[in-house]
């Protein structure tokens, strides 16, 4: 027995305790449901039949994690660029039907999932198309290029009543839920900011063989297929924000530049956006590609203290006292920084507090084979679990409003009509 199984098996227990959790389930409901289908057991004539649209390098991840689940055969492939069309085929040992066009899938009968890994301008047409087929869907973040095509898929997926989960994985992540339950539970007070970011050091652009390919392969780079970080990056966060504050923002503000890669690339290589919520908390949230150092991170601030589910750790504001040396050392530093020969008292820095918290919860998940097992569950039960699509949604629509924001320069206000309810 490997360890991730180890623990996989020891998280979906614990969802039976979570599940039970008063506090939790008003953020969760899909717990609840998920916790219900543990330990029963899955016999051949439960076989999910699969598709995957899209065999890039989150489309692969995503085919290796679902051949990774019981009873579920992957029977289909598609990809319209050759190199990841050979990879589909020789990854499925070369049992599933593969096209170089979705529509062909369409066709098949004994379809009941897809799921989409294409670059997110071609996400909401085929989405729609199999969900009116009578196919559940899990596409991957961001739902759509549009905050117009993100409602036109929600709206296809409540009206068909078929499945539509959006690929943010933290939703299934054991130490997010945790670390929601202890903020559920007052732990680290009231939520009223959320400091989120994600730093890289890369130009984001990959090699091309011929010129003629330059946006098919670098389409992130485009503002025809891509809102950039804001798309493929911040809508992860944001969606973490949203949860922990319980809310949907009602306006955005914010800023974005082209400052280092100046490549001919269209999207921003450096955004920063505040979120408003109607409670008054706020969530910062910036982004760049050319500085690695404090890579990524959703700081989840209360009065009472705060957590950092990336680093799996959380700080009270009023940690436990040092141990007596350290303790004297820190006397002597203060008594430098306090006094001064003339004049009395000097400023005293408030730099951060030098302490390293506690663990949330002791767990070490593939989380997005655990979005993988709940998105296959659905699929058996033929319905949807409450809450996902409205979490995937808000995230989508909120990083499509911080960047109209930062294009046009004026704080945007969050459409009433763009609001699902719970």
């Amino acid at each position: 027995m490997d360890i991730q199984s180890k623990n996989r098996r020891e998280f979906i227990k614990e969802l039976g305790f979570l599940a039970g959790s008063a506090t939790l389930l008003a953020s969760v409901p899909w717990v609840k449901t998920f916790a219900q289908e543990n330990g029963k057991a899955v016999s051949p004539s439960d076989r999910v039949r699969v598709g995957v649209i899209g065999v890039g390098d989150r489309g692969r991840a995503l085919l290796l994690n679902l051949k990774e689940i019981e009873n579920v055969e992957i029977i289909a492939v598609c990809d319209d660029y050759e190199p990841n069309y050979q990879r589909a085929i020789e990854l499925t040992g070369g049992k599933a039907k593969a096209f170089h066009d979705y529509r062909g899938m369409l066709e098949m009968k004994d379809l009941d999932a897809v799921v989409v890994a294409t670059p997110l301008h071609l996400h909401a047409h085929i989405t729609v198309d199999f969900l009116r087929a009578g196919v559940h869907v899990l596409c991957e973040k961001s739902m759509a290029r549009t905050i117009e095509d993100c409602k036109w898929m929600a709206d296809a997926a409540q009206e068909t009543g078929k499945i539509l989960q959006i690929g943010h994985q933290r939703l299934f992540n054991p130490v997010y839920l945790n670390a929601l339950e202890r903020v559920k539970a007052g732990e680290i007070g009231e939520v009223l900011q959320v400091r989120a970011y994600w730093h890289r050091n890369a130009n984001w652009r990959r090699a091309v063989p011929s010129p003629e390919l330059e946006r098919k392969i670098n389409w992130r780079l485009y503002n025809e297929y891509s809102a950039g970080l804001m798309s493929e990056l911040g809508s992860h966060q944001i969606q973490v924000a949203n949860w922990f504050i319980g809310k949907v923002p009602v306006r955005v503000m914010g800023s974005g530049s082209i400052c280092y890669w100046k490549d001919g690339r269209e999207v921003y290589d450096q955004v920063a956006v505040i979120y408003d919520y109607d409670n008054g908390a706020k969530c910062l949230y910036d982004s760049f590609i050319s500085n690695k150092h404090y890579g990524l991170e959703e700081q989840i601030q209360g009065d009472k203290g705060t957590i950092e589910p990336e680093v799996n750790r959380i700080y009270s504001e009023n940690p436990p006292k040092a141990p007596g040396i350290r303790q004297l050392i820190h006397s002597i530093e203060k008594g430098i920084w306090e006094t001064i020969p003339i004049g009395g008292a000097t400023w005293v820095p408030e730099t951060a507090v030098p302490y390293r918290g506690n663990i949330i919860a002791p767990y070490d998940n593939n989380d997005t084979l655990l979005q993988m097992i709940g998105f296959i569950k659905a699929v058996r039960n033929g319905k949807p679990f409450p809450g996902l699509l409205r979490e995937g949604y808000h995230a989508s629509i909120a990083s499509l409003l911080g960047l109209q924001a930062m294009d046009t320069g004026q704080i945007v206000d969050w459409p009433a009509e763009y609001v699902m309810e719970a």
